[in-house]
Parts: structure tokens; sequence; C-alpha cells
């Protein structure tokens, strides 16, 4: 399977009860807008995933990251706005330095508790509902998970 290789971050803040993400709400056209979401993107061309989650969590939120502790992977076939397949990296990021930024050209930036996150009280992809309890288990062990999609919506969800 061909897939479009990315990122996704979940930068943590000092005492883990807080999560800084973006609120997509610069263009109305973004598949995501109005959706919080983790940092990250598409890793560039001979970029390995580190160092493609660094970049986009300095890009985004102007931190350099100091410790990412990756909590699994995702095959999203179908995930693109043609209907691409995506294949992410997810990480933990519980040691950075830095003060964030405001906002981005996707959007603005927000420290959200982990526990509204968890309960789904963001408006958000409501497919990350199935994996945001992996990425912040309270003993967490990684995971690999597959979450197919349809007309712009998650059809199912399996992970190990």
């Amino acid at each position: 399977m061909q897939a479009i290789l990315a990122t996704l971050g979940y930068v943590l803040s000092p005492d883990q009860s807080r999560v800084l993400m973006i609120r997509r709400d610069t263009r109305p056209d973004d598949l995501h807008y109005g959706y919080y979401n983790g940092l990250g993107g598409k890793l560039q061309p001979d970029e390995d995933v580190v160092t493609g989650m660094r970049r986009e969590v300095a890009e985004e939120a102007g931190l350099e990251c100091h410790r990412l502790d990756l909590a699994g992977t995702i095959s999203w076939p179908g995930f693109g706005r043609n209907g691409e397949n995506w294949f992410g990296f997810l990480f933990r990021i519980p040691d950075w330095s830095g003060t964030p930024l405001a906002g981005n050209p996707e959007g603005s930036l927000h420290w959200v508790e982990k526990a509204d996150l968890l309960a789904g009280r963001l408006p958000m992809w409501e497919s990350d509902r199935n994996f945001l309890p992996l990425v912040f288990a309270a003993e967490p062990r990684p995971f690999h998970g597959v979450m197919p999609f349809a007309g712009g919506r998650a059809t199912g969800w399996s992970y190990v």
C-alpha cells in the first residue's frame, strides 16, 4: 500500500494534565476545519519520523522537543481529501522547551485538559476517540491501529 507518511504529536504540560492542541480555525476549506488536533503533518522527502515530528512542533508551536515517546502507529486507508491512504506515527511529547505560539497559519493553539480531550468534550474527529485512550493510557504500550475511511468518515477500527 502506498501511503502519505505523517506524524501526530501531543505536547504535554509539565504536570501532564494538559495537552497543547491546535484548533484548525483559519481556513474554511481545511479538511480539519473547526476541529482540535495534535500537532504534526506530512514527512518531507528523506526525513525520518522523529526529525519530522520535531520539525512540525517547532514550525507549528515554536517549541523544541527534548523527549518523544512513540505511542503507536495508525494506518488510515482512504483518509485523504481524495481518498489517499495515510500512515501516521503518534507521539507523546512530555519534555520540551520554549514558549508556545498563540497560533500558526493553520489555527490557534490551546492548552486543553487531558480529561476533556479523553471525554470527547472538544470538537474533534469522532474517530480520534478510538485511539486517544491508547495514547494517554496510565501504562501506555505501543500500538498499531487500522482505521479505514470512506466518504470522510471512519468505517472501522482495530488495533494490536
